[in-house]
């Protein structure tokens, strides 16, 4: 049994809520030279994109998770995960530290008061896929900030 498994939803919402706080202070320390810049090996996107693209899946997260709430399945695959980038990337080019930091804030807070609400017993639902997109949205953040903070130390 993984760590994550054993915490209850109130955790999960902290550990969200205490890594999209790391975050934002990433995405504000970030220069403009920074936040145009591409640095990630593989990964066309601008850090800009990137960024946003963490409160983006906040609200795809929560949209998940109301649905396995309500009952029903949910159908995710890393081929959805994919489009999901793509459209995202392909519409949020001339994003900006505001517009981001303010994504950040209302996604996050939408999906940390979601998560802060289940019972226990809810994140089983979806065969444990509640309690997984929980720790994934706790992990995301800070996955996408070491790898950005590298690339840029690399790069500079």
């Amino acid at each position: 049994m993984a760590m994550t498994d054993q915490l209850s939803p109130a955790e999960h919402a902290e550990h969200i809520e205490a890594a999209r706080d790391r975050f934002l202070r990433f995405v504000q320390q970030r220069t403009d030279g920074d936040w145009r810049s591409a640095p990630v090996d593989g990964d066309p996107r601008s850090v800009a994109v990137i960024c946003d693209h963490v409160a983006h899946s906040y609200e795809y997260l929560a949209d998940w998770m109301r649905e396995l709430a309500a009952g029903r399945q949910v159908d995710v695959n890393p081929d959805i995960v994919d489009q999901l980038n793509a459209e995202h990337a392909a519409e949020a080019g001339g994003v900006t530290v505001a517009h981001v930091t303010g994504h950040l804030r209302s996604s996050g807070d939408e999906l940390i008061a979601f998560v802060a609400a289940l019972e226990p017993g809810q994140l089983h639902l979806g065969d444990g896929r509640m309690g997984r997109f929980a720790a994934i949205a706790a992990r995301h953040p800070d996955n996408h900030r070491t790898e950005i903070e590298a690339a840029l130390a690399t790069a500079g």
